[in-house]
């Protein structure tokens, strides 16, 4: 039954002299994203149309577009002539499908030169269902809604409107590395940024000791899941042993945790600087584990040459969890793993690590540029596509 698919957004439209830029990119991954699945994807005063196939693939398509950055909300709708009485047969054929007792018309008039204005266009339509249909009219708590889009070539019907994310279009903000364990919290601190338009580039460290290429598989998974957010995804899969191993050796068990985190920053800014991006991402939500202190923050967050985002700071681990089930990220993630911190975590560690204290025991680490160009060396990069 229906030809289009009506696209708003929201925070895009109040972009100013930027905007042509936003709706130009939304439309682009649009275009990417449903190249199989619409005949065509453009721009109408303030909104997006999706021309659609005579079999669409209605399911599909809404997975995509309720998980799209920069969309507000969107409609399968009924695309008609300019006229209204080609108005009053489509609203017709839409309501005729439909179990209702009572309704509303809302009706949006972007073209001002079509003759009637949005009041006139509501009572004309509301009167035309009533004597067609027997229905009633109820503005205040309508079992169904008939929304009109009034453009300057066409007219748009619908009665669903399906809510999506929101924010900004995928790869407006630029590049963002994400340190991605195999916990809850870094997927959903990933996403957070994704819907402020960041394109994430994920980077997850791995002991090959423990870690076989099948534990892998739940780290790609999580990559996969996490891709419907942003068209595309690069992972870089990085050996960390060897770190480890002098960091038993030389490092007190209390402070092996910091160290070790201030070396995987350090490669991340490397990877960084490959990938032209301006910031790292983490899932740190502050005080929540030992390593989250203020003050290891700082002594950990200094060793990078790159602005560090903790979008997950002043949540607490229900809230992330909330977040991570709403997006898919959860079952995944509690899957068993063997992370790369238990062989260095220590059951009693410095919870006020000084800075100064700090870097004199990095400073025991011998060849340590060495250390992390081997890392970078060994590194296995994949790819993934929506």
């Amino acid at each position: 039954m229906f030809n289009s698919i009506v696209i708003h957004y929201g925070e895009i439209g109040i972009k100013g002299k930027n905007r042509d830029f936003f709706e130009k990119k939304l439309i682009e991954n649009l275009r990417f994203a449903l190249k199989k699945l619409v005949k065509k994807v453009y721009r109408r005063y303030g909104r997006i149309i999706c021309d659609l196939p005579k079999k669409p693939k209605y399911k599909k398509i809404e997975e995509i577009l309720k998980n799209f950055p920069g969309i507000e909300y969107f409609a399968f709708s009924i695309k008609t002539e300019l006229s209204l009485e080609k108005i009053k047969k489509v609203s017709l054929k839409l309501l005729k499908k439909q179990k209702f007792e009572s309704f509303k018309v809302e009706s949006k008039r972007s073209y001002k030169e079509f003759p009637l204005n949005s009041l006139e266009l509501n009572k004309i339509l509301g009167e035309y269902i009533i004597k067609k249909l027997k229905k009633k009219v109820d503005v205040k708590n309508p079992e169904i809604i008939l929304f009109v889009e009034i453009c300057e070539k066409e007219s748009f019907l619908y009665t669903k409107k399906i809510k999506g994310i929101g924010g900004l279009p995928t790869s407006t903000s630029g590049k963002i590395i994400s340190l991605l364990s195999g916990g809850i919290d870094s997927p959903v601190a990933s996403f957070l940024l994704m819907k402020r338009g960041a394109q994430i580039i994920f980077v997850h460290f791995y002991n090959p000791n423990f870690n076989k290429p099948k534990d892998l598989k739940k780290i790609e998974k999580i990559v996969k899941k996490l891709t419907k957010f942003q068209l595309r995804s690069k992972l870089y899969l990085i050996p960390v042993e060897k770190i480890q191993k002098e960091l038993v050796k030389k490092i007190p068990q209390a402070y092996r945790m910091i160290l070790f985190r201030r070396f995987i920053i350090q490669i991340a800014n490397q990877i960084a600087k490959k990938e032209n991006a301006k910031a790292l991402v983490t899932g740190d939500s502050l005080a929540q584990v030992a390593s989250q202190t203020l003050e290891n923050i700082y002594s950990i967050h200094s060793s990078s040459i790159f602005p560090i985002l903790t979008p997950l700071i002043g949540l607490n681990k229900q809230e992330i969890i909330e977040i991570a089930k709403k997006i898919g990220t959860y079952e995944i993630s509690i899957i068993p793993y063997k992370e790369v911190c238990p062989i260095i975590s220590s059951s009693h560690p410095i919870t006020k690590s000084k800075i100064e204290d700090v870097i004199n025991l990095e400073n025991k680490i011998d060849k340590k540029e060495k250390l992390i160009e081997d890392c970078l060396k060994r590194t296995k990069i994949k790819f993934f596509e929506i």
